[in-house]
């Protein structure tokens, strides 16, 4: 079974109130052979990231049938919405639900087809069972922020949504919000700080570096406050092997100059699919 891995990221908006935290890292251990390998959260974007892996298990005909994933993440979310609620919550990291994220990856032998089938059935149940969504960004307003400009605070979209959703209903718990769910072959978040707080600027950057702006093939990029006294530049690497961070961190580095700041070296927010794999394995064979 260790073989055929899958490994969910669960983004979920919260990670200043640490009583929020508890019952939804509680659930995520209810079942020991789901193992949380990472945990990564950042005050100023108020928003925690976990990285949970699981086998999946084949019928006979070679059709995925099982992952203890599955439940456990149905249980944090239920926990998350027990103890979130989203129009108390802001942030300056973009988000429109309490749950906001979730990402299904394979790892090792497993598929795309099987990260897909998990992502449909967490999707299924969400959408059943909390009155959930899984959309676009884009349509929903995700890159638009409604606090000073800066900040993204409560609900601020309209109850009825303007995209039909795969699973779940049309319209929008405001303490809630939207939990946008899938798979995808694995994409790596890196960030890097700029000793600035020109927004501006650091949004210029950003538009230069995505490929949406002309820059880098397969790089999403945001510039975004972090902090008092510095922006940073959120990216997101979707073919990682091909472009990778110390290209991004280079072209950066060489756009900021230009606007005369200073680039910290930016940082990953998880760790890569092999050191996945390899804690997962040592974590299973200590509980053995």
């Amino acid at each position: 079974m260790q073989s055929m891995l899958l490994c969910c990221k669960l983004y979920i908006s919260e990670s200043r109130n640490r009583e929020a935290l508890e019952p939804i890292e509680r659930a995520a251990k209810l079942d020991p052979e789901t193992v949380i390998i990472n945990k990564f959260q950042d005050r100023d974007y108020n928003r925690v990231n976990y990285t949970l892996v699981s086998y999946v298990i084949h019928d006979s005909t070679g059709c995925p049938i099982y992952s203890p994933l599955h439940q456990t993440v149905v249980a944090m979310v239920a926990a998350a919405y027990d103890a979130i609620n989203l129009e108390q919550h802001s942030g300056a990291h973009p988000r429109l639900g309490v749950v906001d994220d979730i990402l299904i990856h394979p790892l090792a032998r497993a598929s795309l087809d099987e990260a897909a089938w998990l992502a449909k059935k967490v999707a299924a149940d969400i959408g059943n069972r909390f009155q959930a969504l899984d959309t676009i960004r884009r349509e929903l307003g995700y890159y638009r922020p409604n606090f000073r400009g800066i900040q993204w605070a409560g609900w601020a979209q309209p109850e009825q949504v303007p995209v039909k959703p795969d699973e779940g209903p049309d319209v929008v718990s405001r303490a809630r919000g939207v939990v946008m769910i899938g798979a995808h072959q694995w994409v790596a978040m890196y960030n890097i700080p700029i000793m600035s707080t020109d927004l501006s600027a650091a949004r210029r950057i950003a538009q230069k570096v995505s490929a949406r702006g002309g820059g880098l093939p397969t790089v999403q990029t945001l510039g975004l406050f972090h902090g008092e006294d510095s922006t940073e530049i959120a990216c997101i690497l979707l073919e990682p092997n091909q472009i990778g961070a110390d290209r991004v961190q280079n072209h950066v580095e060489t756009l900021a100059s230009r606007e005369g700041m200073d680039v910290e070296k930016g940082y990953f927010t998880d760790l890569s699919p092999e050191m996945i794999i390899e804690r997962y394995r040592k974590l299973i064979s200590n509980s053995d």
